[in-house]
């Protein structure tokens, strides 16, 4: 896949210049991951989003896919959303959908063109698009398929419900954000990374256990550490340097970005190994955030904290 930096997303959804993921309804459904059972309870991962909330709601991609569905009333939109929802809830929380409203939204229905059209997000960014085209009897597949992209692009955590099924919404009316967490995402949403990483790292001193704060720290951090990157001279450095902490833990940033966590999590590891004192601890440091961002649900991380601990001990 592309590589992809993790941005903050628009107020609107911008279906263009995304992939075009319709293709993947073909796919044979062996070797993919199976949907998982149904959760036992009215829980559901469907949101019935205003176009004016998709910035905070796209920030869920950080944590899991999203997939940003724009309907009308017609049958076949009833039913490509009646399957998307049912494809979304069986995942119990490891992906989300949220859905508008094209009557409500019309101005956002034309820039969308064809409904029903539904944009893919992952760690922000819109990675692929696909429209009625795609057979409805095949969205679960093309739901795996989503779910095995954004794995292999270090995005692959769960979310709590967000709303019940039968439209009960579990908003954030019931359950608002803690002030310091709304000051965080209030300040990505006005692209102030400093803002966002102090809000975070306030809410840690007051709650060290606030796991969430902890996340959305790292992510932040990832973010600024990145903002103004050139890959390519990033990596280069990383190859003239190999005994500098620095351009290792920088190099394992953009590779964690681009979807190629394993090969950060090895070269951090390499480079613990090599060297004792500072640089090591500061390296070991550098890796445990980067497990953080990744999810610790990941198998990747288990492998990558069995070498590390290989690698200290």
């Amino acid at each position: 896949m592309t590589e992809q930096h993790t941005g903050g997303a628009g107020s609107s959804v911008n279906t263009r210049g995304a992939v075009d993921l319709s293709a993947l309804s073909g796919a044979s459904p062996s070797g993919q991951q199976q949907p998982s059972s149904a959760p036992g309870s009215n829980d559901s991962w469907v949101i019935e989003a205003e176009p004016q909330r998709l910035q905070e709601i796209v920030q869920l991609s950080s944590r899991v896919p999203l997939l940003v569905l724009i309907h009308s009333d017609d049958p076949t939109s009833q039913k490509f959303r009646d399957t998307l929802s049912q494809a979304v809830d069986a995942k119990g929380g490891r992906a989300v959908l949220a859905t508008i409203d094209a009557a409500a939204n019309p101005q956002l229905a034309q820039q969308a063109g064809q409904l029903p059209v539904v944009t893919a997000f992952i760690s922000g960014q819109p990675v692929g698009e696909f429209d009625s085209s795609a057979p409805v009897e095949q969205l679960p597949q093309v739901v795996d398929q989503i779910l095995q992209m954004a794995t292999q692009n270090g995005v692959s955590g769960t979310v709590p419900a967000q709303s019940r099924r039968g439209g009960d919404q579990q908003g954030e009316e019931e359950a608002p954000l803690p002030p310091l967490h709304q000051k965080a995402v209030d300040a990505l949403e006005g692209g102030d990374l400093d803002g966002a990483v102090a809000a975070y790292e306030q809410a840690l001193k007051e709650n060290p256990a606030d796991e969430d704060a902890k996340l959305g720290a790292a992510q932040a951090k990832l973010m600024q550490r990145t903002q103004s990157a050139d890959l390519s001279e990033v990596r280069q450095r990383a190859a003239d340097e190999p005994d500098s902490v620095e351009a290792q833990t920088a190099a394992a940033d953009v590779d964690v970005l681009g979807g190629h966590v394993e090969d950060a999590f090895a070269r951090l590891v390499r480079f613990i190994q090599a060297h004792p004192g500072e640089e090591r601890e500061a390296a070991r440091k550098h890796l445990v955030e980067l497990y953080s961002i990744v999810g610790d649900s990941d198998p990747r991380v288990a492998t990558s904290r069995r070498s590390l601990a290989r690698a200290l001990f």
